[in-house]
């Protein structure tokens, strides 16, 4: 096996990424070294490669970075014993510690010393990355490796449909991100009608249309609290699955679902935000749920189910593939001015 890599890498507090040379990582006893064959682009990334006031606060150069794989194990540690070489795995990207209160309760994806995947840690945009055990997913072979790679933010949208009860009900999607594009498809498959998906940009909203929503709306051209009203009878929607983070969203979920409805909030604001507390929730009776993550591992289970049998088609938001080598490239599209773009995936042989 080679004992040097290619890593895309923050390697010094600055704006960019550098693609640079490293050893192949060694791995202790609970961990699988695993050969990256497939990773994408997060918005997580995005923020660590801008070197945004978040970033500075967080991240510790130099560091590799990235968290959404894929690929095969080459080596396990002395102690492992779910997984073996030749695997296929994706990595959930929270690692717990196995002894908080939460991690004891069923709640390790909320671990009090949660620990995460290419953020805190050496992550995946490398040709090799270390996976501790717990936190590998097998695969089935049969799975390509471009769609094995997104099933953590796939995860995340699988998360959010689940907690907003969606079977039977009429759903507001808040965003046209890769996320609110996967939660669509989901809710679809999980019988929601309609699905009202609101977006910002040409192309995201028709990825929406191409995943499944009933009707989309354009922040840029509709009112969007009339036409929603309008199609709910003045009602508003059961659930309101808001992706964004930002205030006018959050405002327009909030009016928007109905007495007794449930409003899961995804998106994380850059700022802290107001909310109508009274009118929002108390008078309304109304639930807010926080997304966090994927539910170790109930969600994976349901992502394999969901994809493994054909129910979501989760290739139209895979919009560009590209070497790991033009990972520039690669995080170009991303910002592009009309975001024309859904999910970024690098490719390694």
């Amino acid at each position: 096996m080679a004992t040097k890599m290619l890593a895309v890498r923050k390697e010094k507090p600055a704006k960019g990424a550098w693609l640079t040379e490293i050893p192949v990582p060694t791995i202790k006893a609970n961990e699988a070294l695993v050969k990256v064959k497939a990773t994408s682009i997060c918005g997580t990334d995005r923020h660590i490669y801008e070197w945004d006031e978040w970033s500075q606060k967080r991240i510790k150069p130099p560091m590799t970075f990235g968290h959404e794989c894929a690929g095969e194990v080459v080596e396990i540690g002395k102690d492992v014993k779910r997984v073996k070489v030749g695997d296929h795995v994706s990595a959930e990207t929270h690692i717990p510690c196995g002894y908080c209160p939460q991690c004891l309760t069923g709640l390790q994806h909320i671990c009090h010393n949660l620990v995460i995947l290419g953020v805190d840690t050496n992550g995946c945009f490398a040709e090799y990355v270390v996976i501790p055990e717990v936190c590998c997913w097998k695969n089935d072979k049969s799975l390509p490796m471009e769609i094995a790679c997104i099933q953590e933010p796939f995860g995340n949208a699988m998360y959010t449909v689940n907690e907003s009860q969606v079977s039977g009900k009429q759903i507001l999607v808040i965003g046209d991100g890769p996320i609110a594009a996967f939660a669509v498809g989901i809710a679809k498959a999980f019988g929601a009608a309609p699905i009202i998906a609101v977006g910002k940009y040409e192309e995201r909203i028709k990825i929406l249309k191409q995943m499944g929503a009933h009707k989309t709306l354009s922040i840029k051209t509709d009112n969007i609290i009339d036409r929603v009203l309008e199609m709910t009878q003045g009602y508003g929607v059961d659930s309101v699955l808001e992706m964004t983070g930002q205030q006018d969203a959050i405002d327009w979920g909030l009016r928007l679902v109905k007495k007794g409805g449930i409003f899961t909030a995804f998106g994380i604001p850059s700022k802290k935000v107001m909310i109508d507390l009274s009118g929002g929730v108390v008078f309304k009776g109304s639930r807010i749920i926080g997304i966090n993550g994927r539910v170790m591992f109930n969600t994976w289970f349901q992502t394999a189910t969901v994809l493994g049998n054909g129910l979501v088609d989760p290739r139209p938001v895979i919009t560009h593939k590209f070497p790991l080598k033009e990972f520039e490239t690669g995080m170009a599209a991303t910002s592009s001015a009309n975001r024309d773009c859904g999910k970024v995936v690098f490719t390694l042989a």
